[in-house]
């Protein structure tokens, strides 16, 4: 057939409302367009807080639900094998994980006393902190959610939008306008997008989720390199503060650093310029498939200059002004662990819970050790930490002893101070493997076998490979799946990732081939690796950067 006579392939649409996809492509997008999930807050409270779990909608159940921070819990006995061949009706408990969403890390003592008293009451005791600096509780039944609610908004709480396809709680430093060395102080900001965007129509029907960090923090605690929207604090040539503006960061399956537009944002722009670019995605964003949903392959495609010439011309109407990239430093420890002096001469102190996991009476006892020593704001952060602010400095010696007698360590090991971990198959619907015990119990064992191992170094544990638990820029990244061991039986394990980090040395962890390890295994090959490192390490030298040049029988 000659050439001429070859009908051009039509190129598939990915669903981008921009260019007239607006058809259900899928079930997610069909279950959105027939009913924006903001509606169902009337739904749980008219009619299944009163009804029980039986009366719920199954559209709603998996769907809308995520509209308020809600999602079923994984029913327990249902093994890591079966996580992606059973219904999710078969994966469901009639309980559930609920997320507190917390803007910019700042809570007072009423709203953490809150937080302790819901989860006493209603959670089982359960609270975990999360690496996006929020809370979940677990075991919630349908018929005490409008009762949670009720509290948490009487303190200015609210789990709106704290899961689904919708802008999710964003980030900033735990010590916004305290900082010493801070470059600006990102709270009117966070607070303007939150009043003026979240909870909105607007932005409630997106691709799939967007998260946000805007922070002034020298040491870029909220790693800007993988939120969708960053806004990072910068000084420009003529002396005045603004943001760096970064867009399409993102790990999950297909990890992308976020990319600089090389544009300079004042303060009073970050709400308008958030707004921008959030319209970007839902109109241009891919909704054909699922997992080509998130920002960063728009991002990948179109190329910074492509995006923020959109963003200028079709979005803000104006151009903004070229600006500086931000000062980055190594990224080894951003967690603000430990005391430490503020601008106005009072002290923070960051401690350390286990791998995120406290309990409502540890928060309840937390709140009374801040106000006992004059304080009346606690953060979390987004590695799984908490932090007093404003402690006078007498008051020091007396607030670490209060603290570090509830095992919430001001000065804690490596191990403690730098391993996260995700839900794990306790309560995730999509985790294959159990990830909290495992890594708490290993932070014990590590402790009791490198006694004097004290550089810095990150530790994450993941149940799945969607990276919750961020893996892939972890100095050692275990990624849950199953494994064969030596005597040829399907165990609990997971596939390693090596020197990942962010900063001046942001890079993905490597892959070796084959390095996998049993569950059992993991304490030893830990042990193994980390005493190669300290005898082959040069001076100075960081795990990752000896991971980047080792052979690969030095990392088995």
């Amino acid at each position: 057939m000659p050439p001429s006579s070859v009908k051009p392939r039509r190129r598939r649409g990915e669903g981008q409302w921009a260019l007239g996809y607006r058809e259900p492509l899928n079930k997610n997008e069909e279950n959105k367009k027939n009913d924006d999930g903001l509606n169902v807050r009337e739904r749980i409270i008219n009619i299944y807080a009163k009804g029980g779990f039986d009366s719920i909608d199954p559209s709603d159940l998996r769907g809308r639900f995520r509209w308020y921070g809600l999602y079923t819990q994984r029913a327990p006995g249902i093994d890591g094998g079966k996580t992606a061949i059973l219904e999710p009706e078969e994966l469901d408990d009639r309980y559930f994980m609920m997320r507190v969403r917390i803007d910019g890390a700042q809570l007072s003592v009423a709203q953490v006393r809150a937080i302790g008293e819901i989860s006493r009451d209603h959670a089982r005791n359960t609270a975990d902190i999360t690496d996006r600096q929020n809370i979940q509780y677990h075991w919630v039944e349908i018929e005490d959610v409008p009762a949670i609610w009720e509290k948490l908004e009487s303190v200015g709480l609210s789990t709106t939008e704290a899961c689904g396809d919708t802008p999710r709680g964003m980030l900033g430093c735990p010590l916004a306008g305290v900082a010493e060395d801070e470059v600006i102080d990102p709270t009117p900001q966070l607070r303007q997008i939150y009043e003026d965007h979240i909870g909105s129509p607007e932005f409630s029907n997106l691709p799939r989720k967007f998260k946000t960090s805007v922070s002034g923090c020298s040491v870029h605690c909220v790693n800007h390199e993988i939120n969708d929207v960053a806004f990072v604090g910068v000084r420009n040539e003529r002396g005045e503060v603004g943001y760096d503006l970064q867009v399409g960061g993102a790990l999950s399956t297909n990890p992308m650093f976020s990319v600089r537009l090389g544009a300079f944002v004042s303060p009073e722009r970050v709400s308008e310029v958030w707004a921008g670019v959030c319209s970007i995605f839902r109109d241009y964003g891919y909704r054909r498939l699922r997992s080509r949903a998130r920002l960063k392959f728009l991002v990948k495609d179109w190329g910074a200059e492509k995006f923020r010439d959109v963003l200028e011309k079709e979005y803000l109407g104006y151009a903004l002004p070229d600006g500086p990239a931000p000062v980055l430093d190594s990224g080894l420890r951003r967690d603000h662990v430990g005391v430490h002096r503020q601008r106005d001469g009072k002290y923070y102190v960051g401690f350390a819970p286990r791998v995120g996991r406290v309990s409502g009476t540890t928060l309840l006892r937390v709140a009374e050790i801040a106000e006992e020593h004059g304080s009346d704001r606690i953060c979390t952060t987004p590695d799984q930490k908490l932090v007093i602010l404003d402690v006078e400095e007498e008051r020091i010696a007396s607030i670490t002893a209060a603290l570090e007698a509830e095992d919430l360590q001001v000065n804690p090991s490596t191990f403690r101070r730098q391993t996260m971990a995700c839900t794990g198959i306790e309560y995730c619907k999509l985790a294959i493997v159990e990830t909290k015990q495992r890594a708490s119990t290993l932070i014990d064992e590590l402790e009791k076998r490198l006694p004097d191992f004290t550089e810095p170094l990150t530790i994450n544990v993941n149940g799945c490979p969607n990276s919750c638990a961020r893996v892939q820029v972890a100095d050692i990244g275990f990624k849950g799946q199953l494994v064969v061991d030596e005597r040829g039986e399907q165990v609990e394990g997971y596939q390693i990732h090596l020197g990942g980090g962010m900063g001046l040395d942001a890079a993905f962890g490597k892959k070796v081939r084959g390095l996998k390890t049993t569950a059992a295994e993991m304490p030893d090959y830990i042990e193994r690796v980390l005493r190669r490192f300290q005898e082959q390490k040069q001076d100075g030298e960081s795990f990752a950067s000896w991971a980047a040049r080792a052979s690969d029988d030095d990392l088995k």
